[in-house]
């Protein structure tokens, strides 16, 4: 324990030296442009004049600029029909659930050797 005690003060008497290097000064760029700009795989290649105009345009789980008020004038919910949301079938090679993919990407059922490879840790494949 003296031993261990006597190689920490060692080495706390040394000074760390780390092991990675950086090549040249760190500096910051001479000048840095802050006006904002269009992202360069934006589709239309410039921004918006204001925040409202883009809600106008934006959809997040349904439009975003289309007031909704119930005709009670409480809340949001129920002030349009559903019917009035546009069609609830995917469009064509859409899909909802898995199980009306085509057959060739369906999951194939399990073989009971394959089960039984599984359940013993594959010893089962050798004897």
């Amino acid at each position: 324990m003296n031993a261990t005690k006597a190689l920490r003060q060692a080495s706390a008497a040394q000074h760390r030296k780390p092991m990675i290097r950086f090549l040249g000064k760190r500096s910051p760029p001479e000048s840095v442009d802050h006006a904002p700009h269009a992202h360069p795989a934006s589709p239309t290649h410039n921004l918006p004049d204001s925040f409202a105009s883009y809600r106008q345009n934006a959809q997040q789980h349904g439009p975003l600029g289309r007031k909704t008020v119930s005709p009670s004038g409480i809340g949001a919910i129920g002030g349009h029909a559903g019917s009035s949301l546009g069609p609830v079938e995917p469009a064509k090679g859409q899909y909802f659930d898995r199980s009306e993919l085509p057959a060739r990407f369906r999951a194939t059922p399990w073989s009971q050797d394959e089960i039984d490879a599984i359940e013993t840790g594959g010893a089962s494949m050798f004897v």
